[in-house]
């Protein structure tokens, strides 16, 4: 098995970059990039994204290409909700010049499964 897959980033191979020139004289080509897989490491995540393209601006101009599609794996039609505690006004002093702020504290997600 390979160590390597190539970049899923759809103009990948049309970025003017030295390392993407391939070919012999009089025969030069752009390539797309090879992503190194470290499987041996311990930080290796097999489902990161970063395992399929060379950039993030690679990764962007998948999303953006493939939206509809990517979107159309798990549409989603209500929004999602973390449920949380009342959140708090809490007012500090600052460390410089003595200002007083209001800031709003949200509490940790509270618990509401029973089992």
């Amino acid at each position: 098995m390979s160590n390597f897959k190539w970049c899923h980033g759809p103009k990948c191979h049309e970025d003017k970059t030295q390392d993407r020139v391939r070919g012999s004289k009089g025969s030069k080509v752009l390539r797309t990039r090879k992503i190194k897989q470290h499987t041996e490491r311990s930080w290796y995540r097999p489902n990161d994204f970063m395992n399929y393209f060379c950039s993030v601006g690679c990764y962007n101009q998948f999303a953006n290409t493939h939206i509809e599609r990517i979107v159309a794996i798990a549409p989603r039609h209500t929004p999602l909700e973390t449920p949380i505690e009342d959140p708090k006004k809490v007012t500090n002093e600052s460390r410089y010049g003595g200002y007083y702020y209001t800031h709003t504290e949200i509490k940790e997600r509270v618990d509401t499964q029973t089992e």
